[in-house]
Order: structure tokens, then C-alpha cells, then sequence
């Protein structure tokens, strides 16, 4: 089976060395074009390595790109990470159609920033789905998913590393045996059941400490690394990383507690013990040693 596959970075990278480490026929492959003042993509460098034919259109729009893709006679596009919108008539060159990969149990949270939502909002499990798509986003009828538990302590960045990312590499490869044997279910999506979030942006990373403690702490893991849960300190910002729910009185943003483990800071309901910040002019440091340079005592203010 002539196989190409379209992806970026770290994830596209590994789902393309595990189907040549499995002796895969991977005739070609592609990742979004180079940005200037940033490092090439770690699949390219990776298919330039294997001596493979890389590509990197800047739209999948043009009859350029329709014919690109046609030129390789493929019997199946794998998408492991991919950004840029693909239409119709390009997902159906190859035989046998493309499959693509997407961190959430569609059409549960449709959109870019499917791994932070779900920890956001609270709720206790996720996971990945491979489906074949269509010009909608995220849409089309699904191949095969993946349930995931989201543990108390989960953070965006242990959730995809430690789950999503693993997981969905395994699950690439066993929609590909799928393809090949002719069992690939195309099991309809509910659109009913379906919901969107856009990019998980800076505005969405702000902390309102007047809400209840739980609610904090599921923004501040679910943000953690990216962008990163925010607050102010003396009016400059403060990003605030590690953190655990803790007993605290006091007003809404006020530090309450402070230990060599960080300080407490009080919620509308409860309270957090940070543990790891990262102030506007620094990297990241322990919480003891920001307060303790930055002056802050107990009866401090947060977000003020």
C-alpha cells in the first residue's frame, strides 16, 4: 500500500518513523512551510533524513497542490497533525481516501485546542479519535477512538504526553492495518452531541480568583504549559504553573500563607497553594523564591 503522510512536528515525526520502522511503503510526505526565526519542522528534517520526497505547500487550495498530491498515486493520506484547511477533492486523491488524527472523542470538542478544554471545564475523561475527514472541521465519520481518563493532577502538557501523543501513534498505525485489510469502519459522527471550541488564547488563560477554587485550578493544569494560566502581581503579569487545592479564609486573590512549598492564595470558594510561577522579566521559579524576592507577605493581592 503507497502510503503519504501529511503532519507537523513531534507527532507527525513519530507517526511517520513507526510506519517505516514497520517497513510501510511511505512514498512522500508533507508539513506546513518554514517560518522565518523558527527551526525547521522536526518532520522534515526527519523525511530529508530518509531520503523521502517532502513537500510543503502553503495552500492545499490551488490545482498546483491537487495535482501534488495526485503525483504520488497513493493509496492513502495518514494526517497526523495538520493545520491547514485540505478540501474535498485533495482528501480523495488517494485510493483509499485519508485518515486523520484528533486529541478528543469527536465530536466532543471540535477545534484546535481539543487537550486544554475538556481539563478546563472540569470533566474526567477525553481522548483521540481517527477518523476520515471531510471540509468540515474535525468532521466526518470516525475509524476508531481511544478513551482516556483525566487524572486530578493532569495538566495539558502530561495529558498529551504522557496519553495523546503515545496512544495516537499506536492508534495511527492500527487504522493503517485497518485500511490495508478493508475492515475500516466509517461509523457516522452525532452532530447533535457535538461541540466547538476555538484556540485556547491569553484572554481565556486569565484567573478570576473570585471563582471557586476548583474551577482555578482546572484553568491553571489546563493551560499549563501553554499559554499559561495568568494573573497580576503590583499590576505586572504573573504566570502561575504548579498548584494544589488547599483550605484558605481571606478575600479573593489575597496571599494568605506562605511556606518554603509556595503560598496559599484564596478563592471565591477555598484556595490554591502555588508552587511554580513565572514572573514577567524571568523564567520559572519556585513560588517561596518569587514571593521572597518580590516582597509579598501574607495580605498581598493577586489580580488587584
Amino acid at each position: 500500500m503507497r502510503i503519504v503522510v501529511h503532519g507537523q512536528q513531534a507527532f507527525g515525526q513519530a507517526v511517520l518513523e513507526r510506519l517505516l520502522e514497520r517497513g510501510e511503503n511511505v512514498v512522500g510526505a508533507f508539513c506546513a512551510p518554514d517560518r522565518e526565526g523558527r527551526p525547521d519542522d522536526s518532520l522534515k528534517a526527519f523525511a530529508l533524513e530518509k531520503g523521502l520526497a517532502l513537500h510543503q505547500p502553503a495552500s492545499w487550495k490551488t490545482k498546483e497542490a491537487h495535482e501534488l498530491m495526485r503525483s504520488f498515486e497513493a493509496d492513502l493520506c495518514v494526517m497526523a497533525y495538520v493545520t491547514l484547511f485540505v478540501p474535498q477533492p485533495v482528501l480523495d486523491a488517494p485510493k483509499l481516501g485519508t485518515i486523520q488524527y484528533h486529541p478528543s472523542l469527536l465530536p466532543r470538542h471540535r477545534g484546535p485546542s481539543s487537550i486544554n478544554w475538556p481539563i478546563i471545564q472540569g470533566e474526567a475523561k477525553t481522548g483521540l479519535t481517527i477518523f476520515w475527514p471531510d471540509e468540515g472541521l474535525d468532521e466526518g465519520p470516525i475509524l476508531l477512538q481511544k478513551e482516556v481518563a483525566i487524572g486530578p493532577d493532569d495538566t495539558l502538557g502530561s495529558l498529551y504526553f504522557n496519553q495523546l501523543f503515545p496512544l495516537g501513534v499506536a492508534a495511527m498505525v492500527e487504522a493503517v492495518d485497518l485500511v490495508r485489510d478493508g475492515t475500516a469502519p466509517r461509523v457516522d459522527q452525532d452532530h447533535s452531541q457535538a461541540t466547538y471550541e476555538s484556540w485556547c488564547r491569553k484572554d481565556d488563560a486569565k484567573i478570576d480568583w473570585t471563582k471557586p477554587a476548583g474551577e482555578v485550578y482546572n484553568l491553571i493544569r489546563g493551560t499549563n504549559p501553554q499559554p499559561g494560566a495568568w494573573t497580576t502581581v503590583g499590576g505586572k503579569e504573573l504566570k502561575v504553573f504548579d498548584c494544589n487545592p488547599a483550605d484558605a479564609g481571606g478575600s479573593a486573590g489575597e496571599i494568605v500563607h506562605i511556606t518554603k512549598e509556595g503560598f496559599t492564595v484564596a478563592c471565591g470558594d477555598g484556595g490554591l497553594l502555588v508552587r511554580r510561577v513565572r514572573p514577567h522579566d524571568g523564567g520559572k521559579v519556585a513560588a517561596a523564591e518569587f514571593v521572597a524576592g518580590a516582597g509579598l507577605t501574607a495580605g498581598s493581592r493577586l489580580g488587584a
